[in-house]
C-alpha cells in the first residue's frame, strides 16, 4: 500500500484558517511565593504552523505539491505565518491580506511534557465581504491545477456558509473532491462534500444521537450522510480508529500504540486522507494510510507530522502485533526487504509446510529470531505440501497456516512459495542468515549460496508427522 500511494505526488489545494503554534519548554522546580501557581523556567521556544497550515504541514512532509489559500491579518503575526509558509517551498500567492485583522496564535508552556496552559491571540470574526470576492476569484481562476479540495475549518472566520458551499459547488462541476474537516454544530454549511472527518464529539453535538454504542454510530453516520449529501460519511473515533460508511458501515482500527499528544492529529488524518484519495486509492486504503500516519503523530508531542519512513518504520514495529498485517506476496516481501535493509537491520529466513504448529515449530522459531532483527518464514503452498508429504496433506489450508504463524510474536512476516524448495524465493530475498533445523547438517541445503547458513537444534520428538500418527492410532 505504501508503495504505491508514494509513488504519486498529488496536487492538494487547502483552503482553512491559519495559526501558528507556539510551544514554551520548560520545568518546574517550585511554586510562585506570590500565587499558588507553577513558576516555569522556560528553556526553550518552538513555533509550528498549526490549523490549516498543520494540514499543510503534513501533506508538505509526504511529499504533495500542495498550496494554501486562506485570509490573514496584516499584523506581525501573519507576517511571521508568511515566513513559515515560505521557508517550507510553499508560495503565498493564496494568501489575501484583511487590513485590521489578526492572525491566531496559540502559545502553550510545556513543563516536563505537560501542557500547563495555553493562551490566544486572534480575530474570530467573519472575514470581510470584500475578502471572500476576492477568495472565490482566486480559487476560480487556480482549481483546474488542482486534484483534490481540502477545507480545514479551525472556526476563524474564513469558511462562512456562503463561501464553503460555493467552493464545493464550483469543485463538483469540475469532478475535483472536496474533503472537510468541519467545525460547529452546523454541518450543513458542507452540504455535498465528498466527506467529513468530525470526531465523535462533533459528530455526536452535529447529529443530536449521543454515540455510546455500534448502534448509535450507525445512526449517526447515516444522519450526516443523508443530511448533508455526503459520498462517504466518516467519524474518527480516537483510540476505536475511524469508521465509515458508503454502502455499509464499517470500522478500521488505530494502529496507535502509544498516545503522548492528540494535539493536529485530525489535521494529520485529513492530510493523509486527502493524499490517498486525490491519487484515486480507495476509501478503505485511503483510512487504513491514515490511520497509520496518525499513529505516528500521537506518539509525538505537540502539533506534529509524519513521512513516509517514519510510517514504514511504524508499520514494521506494528506487525509485530498485528498478524493480519504479516502475511505478503513474493512482490510485497521484496518492497518490505529493500526498506528493511536501507535501515541496516539485518533478516534472518526460514521455511517450512507448518501444518500443525507445535511447541517443536515454536521453540525452534524462537531461537531463528535471536539470529536477525527480521524472521521472513517462507511457507509451502498447498500444492507444495501435497507433493511433499502426499495427498492427505496438508491438513490446514495456506491461509490457515500463515495466520497462525503469523500470530507468534517472533515472526515478522509471512510468504509463500509454490516450488517444492524456496530457492528461487531466497534468491530474491538474499537473506543475511538462512536458518534450518540441524538434520540438514552434512546435507545440501537449498539457497545457501545465497545466505550464511545456521543450523538450530530442533525439539526431540516433536513433529507434525508424529502428531497424525497418534491421532490415527486414537
Amino acid at each position: 500500500m505504501l508503495d504505491k500511494i508514494q509513488k504519486i505526488k498529488p496536487n492538494i489545494l487547502v483552503i482553512g484558517d491559519l495559526i501558528i503554534d507556539k510551544y514554551l519548554w520548560g520545568k518546574c522546580e517550585r511554586i510562585s511565593p506570590e500565587a499558588p501557581v507553577q513558576i516555569i523556567d522556560i528553556q526553550n521556544d518552538t513555533s509550528v504552523l498549526g490549523g490549516a497550515g498543520n494540514v499543510v504541514n503534513n501533506l508538505n512532509s509526504l511529499g504533495a505539491n500542495v498550496s494554501i489559500m486562506s485570509v490573514v491579518g496584516d499584523c506581525k503575526i501573519s507576517k511571521e505565518l508568511k515566513e513559515m509558509i515560505l521557508d517550507m517551498g510553499i508560495s503565498t500567492e493564496f494568501l489575501i491580506t484583511e487590513p485590521k485583522r489578526i492572525s491566531s496564535k496559540k502559545t502553550r508552556v510545556i513543563s516536563s511534557q505537560q501542557q500547563v496552559i495555553r493562551f490566544d491571540l486572534e480575530s474570530k470574526k467573519k472575514i470581510s465581504e470584500n475578502s471572500e470576492k476576492k477568495l472565490l476569484e482566486l480559487f476560480k481562476s487556480s482549481l483546474s491545477s488542482f486534484q483534490l479540495v481540502i477545507l480545514s475549518d479551525y472556526g476563524k472566520g474564513l469558511l462562512t456558509k456562503n463561501i464553503t458551499q460555493k467552493i464545493i459547488q464550483i469543485s463538483k462541476k469540475k469532478n475535483i473532491k472536496v474533503i472537510v474537516d468541519p467545525k460547529g454544530n452546523d454541518f450543513t454549511k458542507y452540504n455535498s462534500s465528498y466527506l467529513l472527518t468530525p470526531n465523535k464529539k462533533e459528530a455526536s453535538l452535529a447529529t443530536g444521537i449521543n454515540i455510546t454504542d455500534k448502534d448509535s454510530l450507525d445512526k449517526a453516520l447515516l444522519k450526516l450522510k443523508k443530511d448533508c449529501n455526503l459520498d462517504i460519511s466518516m467519524i474518527t473515533l480516537s483510540e476505536d480508529g475511524i469508521a465509515i460508511l458508503d454502502k455499509h458501515s464499517r470500522i478500521h482500527p488505530t494502529f496507535a500504540k502509544e498516545v503522548y499528544d492528540v494535539t493536529g492529529a485530525g489535521d494529520t488524518v485529513i492530510a493523509s486522507l486527502g493524499y490517498a484519495i486525490a491519487i484515486g486509492i480507495g476509501i478503505d486504503e485511503a483510512v487504513k494510510f491514515a490511520n497509520l500516519a496518525a499513529g505516528v503523530v500521537v506518539s509525538k508531542i505537540g502539533s506534529a507530522t509524519t513521512t513516509f519512513e517514519e510510517i514504514r518504520d511504524y508499520q514494521l514495529d506494528i506487525n509485530t502485533d498485528n498478524f493480519s498485517q504479516k502475511f505478503k506476496t513474493v512482490d510485497q516481501i521484496m518492497s518490505i526487504v529493500g526498506y528493511i535493509r536501507k535501515q541496516g537491520k539485518k533478516i534472518v529466513f526460514t521455511n517450512g509446510c507448518f501444518d500443525i504448529l507445535h511447541s517443536g515449530h515454536v521453540n525452534y522459531l524462537e531461537q531463528t529470531k535471536k539470529l536477525a532483527d527480521i524472521l521472513i518464514v517462507g511457507l509451502n503452498s498447498d500444492n507444495s505440501v501435497s507433493r511433499l508429504k502426499g495427498e492427505s496433506r496438508p491438513i490446514n489450508t495456506i491461509h490457515d497456516r500463515a495466520n497462525i504463524l503469523s500470530a507468534l510474536q517472533v515472526v515478522n512476516y509471512v510468504v509463500e512459495f509454490d516450488e517444492d524448495t524456496p530457492k528461487d524465493l531466497i534468491a530474491k530475498i538474499r537473506p543475511d542468515y538462512l536458518a534450518k533445523g540441524s538434520d540438514y547438517k552434512n546435507k545440501s541445503v537449498a539457497g545457501e549460496e545465497y545466505s550464511e547458513l545456521v543450523l538450530i537444534d530442533y525439539t526431540d520428538n516433536k513433529s507434525t508427522s508424529n502428531i497424525i500418527d497418534k491421532i490415527k492410532s486414537i
